[in-house]
This record gives structure tokens, sequence and C-alpha cells, in this order.
């Protein structure tokens, strides 16, 4: 007889935030963290930062093609791959440190955005020349074990109505090192506000 074959476990995969949406033009639209496009983004970093692999975040992380539309700047898209997601591969590495080595059993618990905080940015403000929503000290809480833990998102910014994280771990770094924000036992505290 032959013996059955094992099936292959399926590899993880990141899900469609709102697919496409960095090439259309930003709206005034007021992001929502209960919206499903922000469920969608927080898993995707959630499955990043438990894995160690940034690119399971990449959905929920600022498109690219809206960052070239935002950034009054010389080579916005090499300014996007070489700082913004180069600091946030970084950061995700040092997140899934701070899980430990036996970071598959942590649970994503929520992640708490103080929507009463958020700010909308208006164009010629931080070299921008398009305006969009910003929060600063989301929280990610999760549990491993029996314990409640959490650390912080530096920044979130919109675009069309769906929040984007911009800067995981630290808005600005005094080394090209990996940052944790704020983390906690418990869900800890957001904030502060601030920031663009």
């Amino acid at each position: 007889s032959v013996a059955p074959s094992r099936r292959p476990r399926p590899s993880p995969s990141a899900i469609p935030v709102a697919p496409h949406a960095g090439r259309r033009p930003q709206t005034r639209a007021s992001p929502s963290a209960h919206a499903p496009a922000f469920h969608a983004a927080m898993t995707d970093l959630w499955m990043a930062v438990r894995t160690g692999k940034p690119r399971y975040g990449r959905p929920a992380f600022f498109p690219l093609a809206a960052y070239t539309q935002v950034k009054a700047i010389p080579a916005p898209a090499a300014d996007w791959h070489h700082r913004l997601f180069g600091d946030f591969r970084l950061d995700v590495a040092s997140a899934h440190a701070l899980l430990g080595k036996n970071a598959k059993p942590a649970r994503l618990v929520r992640v708490i955005v103080p929507a009463a905080a958020a700010s909308w940015i208006v164009p010629g403000v931080c070299a921008n020349s398009a305006g969009y929503w910003h929060v600063a000290g989301a929280r990610v809480v999760y549990r491993k074990g029996s314990r409640i833990r959490s650390f912080g998102i530096a920044s979130l910014i919109s675009w069309r109505g769906v929040w984007y994280v911009v800067h995981f771990g630290a808005v600005l770094r005094s080394s090209a090192a990996g940052v944790v924000d704020q983390p906690a036992t418990g869900t800890g505290v957001t904030g502060p506000p601030g920031g663009c």
C-alpha cells in the first residue's frame, strides 16, 4: 500500500488593504480604525511582526504610489524605498525580537488608534504637496500566554480614507537600527499627539 502523502502547510499571505488606492488622487475622507481595510492592514502588520518578514506588512504600509503624490521632494520613490520602507524593515525585525524566540503563540488582540488626536495635515507642511490625516502613538495590543502586552505605532497617515503605517518604530532615529515604540506590559498609553 502507498503511504498517504503529507499535505504541504499553506504559507501565510497578506490581505489586500485597498488595492490600487495609492494610484488614485487623495480625498479628505476620514479614516476609521473600525473599517475592514484597517482590520486587514493591522492583520498584515501583525503577520509581519509575528513572522519577522516585513513583506507581509507591505499592504499595511503607506503605498509607494501615494507617497510619490504626497512628497514634494526630489526622488520620492527612492526616499520611500531606502528610508521609509527600509526603516520599516528594521523596526519589524526589532518588534519580532521583542516577541521572543517563540513568537508563534503571540496573538493580536486589537489596535488602539487615538482618533480624537488625528489632524488634517495641509499641503505645504512637512514637504508635502497633498494633505492627509495623521495620528501618532497608536498601540498594538497582543497576548502572549496569559499576559497582555503592547507596543506603539509611531505614525499613521491616511490615503483615501484608509489608515496606513508610515513610521512604525520611530519617526526620527539616530542610527540605522530598528526601534520598538514604547513597549509595555498591558495596553500602554497612546500618543503623544503631534507630528506629521
